[in-house]
């Protein structure tokens, strides 16, 4: 089996750690790794398959000989040094929003759209909210046709990275608020990312574009209210989606049960449905609360959880890979 020369972009964050931890679990085939970060962060230890590496800086020459880049540093820095990786022969899974609306760059959910890979050398990463809503998505749609989606999240402060989990624990302390505009242990914030002009947030319509982008539908009829609440890790989503067929509710549990990496929890009358503690540390999305909406003829209403920094972040990037690596096998 081939291996490859990893880089790391971002090593010593949220995600980038958990890169280097699903490296390992998906023992994904690596000959050598190199742990990126910035100049305030080189020198630090890191460890991969318990051997211990030193971040370096990341520079324009970080990629010579890298056959694959997993990055995590934000937008501006995959902007830059993505195509310089690119160039350098890597193939790069980009984890930012850089280039998720890029006509050229595939945006990929394995389960979902895998086959829009066509030997590109860069890759976008979803959101880590669209990632678990759009599994499921794809099953609905595959079975019976979507025409309109509602999302209603309930973001984890960990899709904020380190400052969003430290201001929840200080908050929880008696400390006041550092990061976020009000105390997230005492309430819910509709507010992820920056406001536009239409009222919306960039993370709403983030899950607006890439929803249409990944299901080949650009016309899908897509709305998004994205709200931060008071919970460490995995996000949950409430949706209500609008199909073009009739379908029976039995029918929608034993369509989704049978769909890649999803968990149908769906059983109220013991209080079996999906939570942020049963998705975290695990790459499944979970899908319970099935039933009819009573608002529209035919209208599906259910709630699902994940992982964000696992399945919504380091996991999806990972599984790409894996799947990259599959076809060089061929």
């Amino acid at each position: 089996m081939k291996k490859y020369n990893v880089a790391i972009v971002g090593a010593t964050g949220l995600v980038g750690s958990t890169f280097i931890h699903v490296l390992e679990e998906y023992k994904f085939p690596v000959k050598s790794i190199k742990m990126l970060a910035s100049k305030r962060s080189a020198g630090k230890k890191l460890l991969f398959n318990g051997n211990e590496y030193t971040v370096e800086e990341l520079t324009e020459n970080s990629f010579e000989g890298i056959d694959l880049a997993l990055f995590s540093a934000g937008g501006d820095v995959s902007k830059k040094f993505a195509p310089i990786a690119r160039s350098a022969g890597a193939r790069v899974i980009d984890n930012s929003s850089a280039w998720r609306q890029d006509k050229e760059i595939p945006l990929i959910v394995p389960e979902v759209n895998f086959s829009d890979y066509k030997m590109n050398k860069l890759i976008a990463n979803p959101n880590c909210s669209t990632i678990q809503s759009i599994i499921p998505l794809k099953a609905i749609d595959d079975a019976y046709g979507l025409t309109r989606v509602f999302y209603s999240t309930y973001q984890a402060v960990s899709g904020s990275g380190q400052k969003g989990k430290n201001d929840l624990e200080g908050c929880l302390n008696g400390d006041e608020p550092k990061f976020y505009p009000y105390n997230i242990a005492q309430t819910c914030i509709p507010e992820i990312d920056v406001f536009l002009d239409n009222g919306y947030t960039k993370e709403e319509i983030k899950m607006v574009n890439e929803t249409r982008k990944i299901l080949h539908k650009p016309d899908l009829l897509v709305s998004a209210t994205c709200v931060r609440v008071p919970v460490a890790n995995s996000h949950g989503v409430s949706i209500m989606c609008e199909v073009e067929r009739e379908f029976d509710i039995e029918d929608v549990k034993k369509t989704l049960a049978n769909f890649p990496d999803i968990v149908v929890l769906d059983d109220n009358v013991n209080h079996i449905y999906p939570t942020s503690i049963v998705a975290n540390g695990t790459d499944k999305v979970y899908v319970g609360r099935i039933r009819k909406d009573l608002a529209a003829k035919n209208g599906l209403l259910f709630y699902c959880t994940a992982d964000n920094i696992r399945k919504g972040a380091a996991s999806n990037a990972v599984q790409i890979a894996m799947k990259l690596a599959e076809i060089d096998e061929m």
